[in-house]
Order: structure tokens, then C-alpha cells, then sequence
């Protein structure tokens, strides 16, 4: 049997549940207000030329795939625009209310990933001059959401949130809500580390 070595925890370690629940409503809020702005702004009468403008600046090899989308956006940028926010907001909230946390960090990479591959063309690393050192704001959101899948999949479920509410009264829900489903339940929560076998 192995005996386990106490390590001191570190400020951040004894806050971790939560720190995953503040950094969890922060970026909550973030898309909340995406969401909202995407029809409050006028940035569907902007959308066209957004990707027109990373249709021009795009590689040859892209051509086909920004010739696709100015062609949607030109006839259907509403329906892009405000499907984008709606989706935004529906985000924002499974967030700030830690619903359905499973299928919202997915689809929140998914999400930003689009939108880091349409309106944002990538980042357009392949332009020249200034326009060449910003890497776009999609593919870090993307990033986040893959950050709060790993802190959900390392300390378990989070007790600030609906789905911990609902898993205590259908635990099934775990498969919607965890990472890891059942199991994080009894994930460790750090401090304690199994010594080497002898």
C-alpha cells in the first residue's frame, strides 16, 4: 500500500475551485457582451467587409474558403450575424450559470475557432506590415475554453455552478456536465501526491 506525502499548498492551490469558477463567470461575461453587441452595434451592416477584407489578404490556398463565406455574407449576413450572437449569448449564460459545462467549453473552442477562421482570417499572420503581428482574438478564447476544459477535468466538478446542482439530484447529468463523467467526482483536488512504490 502506498502512503502519500503531504505538500504544502500554495495560495492558488487552496483557492483553486474557486478561482475556475471566477475565471469560468469572467470569460461568462466576455461572451455575454459579445453576444449583445452583435445586435446592438450594426456590426451586420460591417460583416461583409470584414470578410471581404480577409478574403484580400488571404493566401491563394484560402481563395476557396473566403470565396464561400463573402458569398454567404452577402446574402445572408443577418442570418450569420445574429445566429453568431445568439449563440454568444446562449454561451454566456451556460457559463455564468455553469450549465451543461461539457458541451459549453466544446462548443465555446468550436465557436471561437469559427469565428478566428471567418471575420478574423486567421489573425492574418501571413500579412505583411502591422496587420502581420496580431494573431486574432477567436483562436485565444479558443485557448481559454481548452484551459477550462483541462482545470474541469483536473479538480472535478465545480460547486458553484447548475450542473452540480443537478448532478446531486440526477448524477447521469455528470456525462453532459464533467469531464471525465462520474470519475471527477472523486478526482483529487491537489495537495496530497501518492509516493513512489517501494
Amino acid at each position: 500500500m502506498a502512503s502519500t506525502i503531504e505538500m504544502p499548498k500554495s495560495w492558488w492551490a487552496r483557492n483553486a475551485h474557486g478561482l475556475k469558477t471566477v475565471f469560468r463567470l469572467l470569460l461568462g461575461v466576455a461572451w455575454l457582451v459579445n453576444g449583445v453587441l452583435k445586435f446592438t452595434s450594426g456590426y451586420v451592416d460591417s460583416f461583409l467587409s470584414d470578410v471581404q477584407n480577409s478574403q484580400a489578404s488571404a493566401p491563394s490556398w484560402l481563395s476557396g474558403w473566403y470565396s464561400f463565406w463573402a458569398t454567404q455574407a452577402s446574402s445572408n449576413a443577418s442570418l450569420i450575424v445574429y445566429t453568431v450572437g445568439a449563440l454568444e449569448i446562449v454561451l454566456g449564460l451556460a457559463l455564468l450559470l455553469g450549465f451543461a459545462r461539457k458541451i459549453a467549453y466544446s462548443g465555446g473552442a468550436v465557436l471561437s475557432l469559427l469565428i478566428w477562421a471567418i471575420p478574423e482570417g486567421f489573425g492574418g499572420p501571413y500579412q505583411g506590415g502591422s496587420g502581420g503581428t496580431d494573431i486574432g482574438t477567436g483562436v485565444v478564447y479558443a485557448i481559454a475554453f481548452l484551459g477550462l476544459i483541462v482545470i474541469n477535468a483536473t479538480y472535478g466538478p465545480s460547486r458553484w455552478s447548475l450542473d452540480h446542482l443537478i448532478e446531486r439530484l440526477y448524477p447521469r447529468w455528470s456525462r453532459i456536465a464533467e469531464f471525465g463523467g462520474r470519475a471527477a467526482i472523486s478526482a483529487p483536488t491537489g495537495g496530497r501526491v501518492p509516493s513512489p512504490a517501494k
